[in-house]
């Protein structure tokens, strides 16, 4: 069996779940990963057979997206010749995590293919929303991917087709120590921002996460560390608490292990949110900026009790078995594309860069 695999690269989250779901995918058969999006910093260890810059966010220094670099950088054109190229019609199983040439790819093509991950879940109505929905992220999540199927992930079960967090191996067999530190990790917030807010917190020490920093470095009780997906985590398994976005798998991550967390949604990101609404369900506080009175809020913070412990209702092998099963269920569905019958695209389109 062929399955290729579509990872939305705009973040760290999709390729970290990508990695613990390479080894149970490859079980099944081979795989082939398409990797779009350029502004992701993990490393990826497995091979990408295809990549595309896609659709990429850029957050600026301030909590918020920078819409005109994300403007800057849109290609309409260069993503159509990509999804005409992708050879979606040569896999027999086709998973979609949040990507868009994939969905368009498939919709030229007629070919089916699951629409797996976090965002997936917002299909249903019973996933937690904001007190006021937003029309323009609402659409957003329901149209940017899609698929004949969805396999939804979430911090808990709100419908059929949702199922637990996929975690980092290395987060399910630890043991959790409190070595007094806070991890950070605030991408939309510059390190000269994140540092003015948290260097009047002179009792604790600050182990903050980077994309600006190459060694570690520090700055008083911060200390700055490049991103890395083992430091990260050490860092997380032996914090007294966490201070990030409103994301998806740091925040499971932290109340699987039963850390303190603190959210900060970004700005204009409709999704985060909505996750600070499920969050909050698990007496997360929510802080909307960094700027107004922070140090007393994290001070209360720390006084308070952790919250609701992430309880896994699926481990990682079922939940791919059941993306794999729903895949194959559509095999027999696969048709000759369409378009081709109108246009032949091969001779105006250039292949998806290739590695």
């Amino acid at each position: 069996m062929k399955i290729l695999y579509a990872i939305q690269a705009t973040g760290n989250g999709h390729i970290s779940r990508a990695i613990e779901l390479m080894p149970f995918l490859e079980k099944h058969g081979e795989v082939h990963t398409f990797l779009s999006g350029n502004n992701s910093t993990l490393q990826v260890p497995f091979n990408v057979q295809y990549k595309s810059k896609g659709v990429s966010l850029f957050y600026g220094n301030t909590g918020g997206l920078d819409y005109f670099k994300m403007l800057r950088a849109f290609n309409p054109i260069k993503i159509v010749k990509d999804a005409q190229q992708l050879p979606v019609e040569k896999y027999d199983v086709v998973i979609n995590d949040f990507e868009s040439i994939t969905t368009l790819a498939c919709k030229l093509k007629n070919v089916p293919c699951v629409h797996f991950g976090h965002q997936a879940s917002f299909v249903s109505a019973k996933t937690p929303r904001p007190a006021k929905k937003d029309v323009i992220g609402e659409w957003i999540l329901k149209n940017y991917a899609h698929g004949k199927a969805n396999i939804g992930l979430h911090f808990e079960q709100y419908d059929d087709f949702i199922f637990s967090p996929i975690l980092k191996t290395s987060i399910l067999q630890a043991t959790p120590q409190n070595k007094g530190h806070i991890t950070v990790y605030l991408s939309h917030y510059s390190d000269a921002v994140v540092a003015k807010a948290l260097s009047t917190i002179k009792n604790k020490i600050f182990q903050v996460f980077s994309k600006q920093v190459q060694q570690i470095t520090w700055q008083g009780n911060i200390c700055f560390m490049p991103v890395n997906n083992e430091l990260f985590t050490q860092s997380l398994i032996n914090c007294e608490g966490i201070i990030t976005g409103a994301g998806f798998e740091t925040p499971a991550e932290a109340l699987y292990l039963g850390k303190k967390l603190l959210c900060m949604p970004i700005h204009g990101q409709y999704e985060q949110l909505c996750n600070a609404a499920a969050i909050e369900k698990f007496n997360v506080p929510i802080v909307q900026n960094i700027q107004t009175h922070f140090a007393e809020k994290v001070k209360h913070w720390l006084n308070e009790p952790n919250p609701k412990t992430l309880q896994l209702q699926q481990t990682t092998a079922q939940i791919v078995e059941k993306v794999v099963e729903q895949g194959l269920a559509f095999k027999s569905y696969h048709q000759q594309p369409l378009l081709n019958d109108l246009l032949n695209y091969e001779d105006f389109f250039p292949t998806v860069s290739t590695i």
